[in-house]
């Protein structure tokens, strides 16, 4: 009985793997930006397919911006910068592509790689102007607010 309930244990863990590897889009989706809700996601209209459009809020794989509803004005400032330079990057490339499309931990926002039309990723634009830092998806470092 113990055997037979790790062998059930053991392949739901491995189907659980495989839809998770599974739930990953390579790309590229063609997309234009809606409107930029702060350094770090968009509001798209993606076209997934041929006729078919969804709007759907894209959180930039691998960098976290500061919070715009941070207790500490500091905070608050560079996340408004980040937020101004990803408008001002919409601004420039209203279509972009998504690619590397997975589903995040809110449910209606995915997390993807955003690549503008001069085929520049948005991630490092942002990483390299200082704006933004990078961000695997885990737990975020407790907020420092600096004067």
């Amino acid at each position: 009985m113990f055997k037979a309930l790790l062998f059930i244990v053991g392949l739901v863990s491995v189907s659980t793997t495989e839809a998770m590897a599974r739930d990953e889009i390579s790309g590229p989706v063609s997309a234009e930006i809606l409107r930029v809700v702060d350094g770090d996601t968009l509001l798209v209209e993606a076209q997934p397919w041929p006729q078919q459009k969804m709007e759907v809020y894209v959180r930039i794989r691998g960098i976290d911006a500061p919070e715009l509803k941070s207790k500490c004005e500091t905070v608050r400032s560079a996340g408004q910068d980040a937020r101004q330079a990803l408008e001002i990057m919409a601004a420039q490339s209203s279509r972009i592509q998504l690619i590397r499309i997975s589903g995040d931990k809110y449910f209606g926002r995915i997390v993807a790689d955003v690549i503008l039309s001069d085929g520049h990723s948005v991630a490092d634009g942002l990483l390299l102007a200082g704006l933004v830092r990078t961000y695997d998806g885990g737990r975020k470092p407790r907020e420092t607010c600096g004067s």
